[in-house]
């Protein structure tokens, strides 16, 4: 594990190993125009996690955001990164997203699941990453319980300096599924 560190708070993480089934990207050549600074694709950063308004907002990112050459970065926090029981969980549907972009979009993926804050972890991971987007749904809570309680994609949407945030809406009960 590797701590990742912001103005003294620590966060613990840890790769997803992603299936074999998925294979490595092939050195493309480069074009001219796209030396030093321009490169082919893009980072774009999606925050995950169980929930169905999740999903709708990756499905989102897949069709209307990602392009062929982007490289997608999952990140999904939890309590405990060493909690074998949630980390299997995570990782298990990191895969399954993962697989999902591959074969719906042909677009590379890696994740991370994070221990710690959310809100405050992703916009660490933009900071790092300088994506082109963050990307994360809502969590369907009624704007009483966003005030009382607070809201990760809020906070996100205050604090991600490096990158725009992308918050999608959830999908109605009747809405057919992007995918």
């Amino acid at each position: 594990m590797e701590p990742v560190m912001e103005n003294e708070e620590h966060f613990s993480w840890r790769e997803v190993k992603l299936p074999s089934s998925i294979p490595e990207p092939e050195p493309e050549p480069e074009l001219e125009r796209e030396k030093g600074d321009r490169r082919r694709g893009r980072n774009i950063l999606i925050a995950v996690d169980h929930g169905p308004n999740s999903k709708h907002a990756f499905d989102w990112a897949l069709i209307h955001l990602c392009r062929l050459a982007d490289t997608i970065h999952l990140i999904h926090a939890v309590s405990s990164v060493n909690n074998a029981i949630v980390y299997e969980m995570s990782q298990v549907m990191m895969e399954k997203l993962a697989v999902e972009a591959l074969e719906v979009a042909m677009i590379r993926s890696e994740a991370q699941i994070v221990e710690g804050d959310a809100g405050k972890a992703i916009c660490m991971e933009a900071e790092r990453l300088k994506p082109a987007a963050v990307v994360m749904g809502t969590r369907g809570r009624s704007l009483m319980q966003s005030v009382l309680q607070g809201s990760v994609s809020e906070y996100c949407f205050h604090h991600c300096k490096s990158a725009p945030v992308i918050i999608v809406p959830g999908k109605e009960a009747g809405d057919a599924s992007l995918i």
